[in-house]
């Protein structure tokens, strides 16, 4: 299905302003005709003037669904006894064929995302536009929004490449770019759409660890890389929007972006991560402390040497090394012990 741009259909306020002049012209000769019959003119032409000005009366509210008014990055859909005629966009004033319909499959469909519209419960439609801060348009609006919109899905409990379980929850801001495609080639291109991100983050997620994890192929290239859901944040992100539009071409969509909103161990193991992080950084912290305490003591031993401060034995020094290294490792300030006797 392509597209096609109904252009010349910009003629809303001339044919207002010829039915607005009709309808003078049809009340005029109605009143002209009524006054005549009561003078008892009841000649053919008086006769075909009132029936042509209560025709023009009575008939003349058929052309009213014929007028149009799009806002700026708004789009119609419109077919005409079941055959797709044309697409009207941008800004304006539109006169079409009064049995024109239009068609939004999604017009009713309400997902967690900016634009949507709003519930037929006028309360509801107040509290969600007070919540979300936008104003809502009315349930039976078929109009379609070219506008960037911004889908956020409910967070998902997935497993990482290691098997862990994780929660993450992603922001997509995507449009409509073939308003044809997305009326006509999928049922309804909101929902499409959500399903879209759902499948294709599932995909992209399994594919990472969530840290940094040893003998992990996440490029395919088959070598080990340090890729991860944490540490790779933006490369993960490109890698589902391409995702999902790949899933949503057909329907007509582009996804401009695809953002990491949340991303957590899942509860159950949440503490265990959590354990197994602190006990990591513990041990890190603890190598780099006693590197720097074995050159600390290897200076000292030096600068002794060098010298000639005080002449040690092979027992000696592995008591001062002992020493040292206890007080520079220590977690807590050292309490010296002061030797006032002779050193042998």
């Amino acid at each position: 299905m392509e597209e096609k741009i109904l252009s010349g259909k910009k003629r809303g306020m001339p044919v207002l302003i010829c039915l607005f002049a009709g309808y003078v012209l049809a009340i005029s000769g109605a009143v002209v005709g009524i006054m005549a019959d009561n003078r008892g003119d009841t000649s053919a032409g008086n006769t075909a003037l009132l029936v042509v000005s209560f025709a023009l009366i009575f008939l003349g509210w058929l052309v009213l669904p014929g007028f149009k008014v799009l806002k700026p990055q708004e789009a119609l859909v419109l077919t005409l006894f079941g055959k797709y005629i044309g697409t009207l966009r941008g800004d304006g004033f539109y006169y079409v064929n009064p049995f024109c319909v239009s068609v939004n499959p999604a017009a009713r469909t309400k997902l967690s995302q900016s634009g949507d519209v709003a519930p037929s419960n006028a309360m509801q439609a107040l509290t969600i536009a007070g919540q979300s801060g936008n104003t809502m348009e009315a349930a039976g609006n078929k109009k379609i929004s070219l506008k960037i919109m911004t889908l956020n899905n409910s967070r998902q409990k997935i497993n990482d490449c290691l098997g862990n379980p994780v929660e993450i929850g992603i922001a997509v801001t995507w449009k409509v770019v073939d308003t044809a495609k997305a009326v006509f080639n999928v049922d309804n291109y909101k929902e499409f759409l959500s399903l879209q991100c759902d499948s294709a983050l599932r995909n992209i997620v399994r594919i990472y660890p969530y840290d940094v994890a040893p003998n992990v192929d996440t490029t395919g290239d088959g070598m080990a890389d340090e890729g991860s859901l944490r540490g790779s944040s933006e490369i993960v992100a490109t890698r589902i929007r391409d995702e999902i539009q790949a899933g949503v071409e057909e329907a007509g969509i582009e996804v401009v972006e695809a953002r990491i909103t949340y991303l957590a161990y899942a509860p159950e193991i949440a503490a265990v991560m959590l354990q197994r992080q602190q006990a990591s950084a513990i041990i890190d912290a603890r190598k780099m402390i006693v590197d720097g305490a074995v050159g600390m003591v290897e200076m000292a031993l030096e600068r002794l040497n060098e010298k000639h401060t005080v002449e040690l034995d092979e027992e000696r020094k592995a008591a001062m090394v002992s020493n040292l290294l206890v007080v520079l490792c220590g977690n807590h300030d050292a309490q010296p012990v002061v030797n006032s006797g002779s050193l042998y």
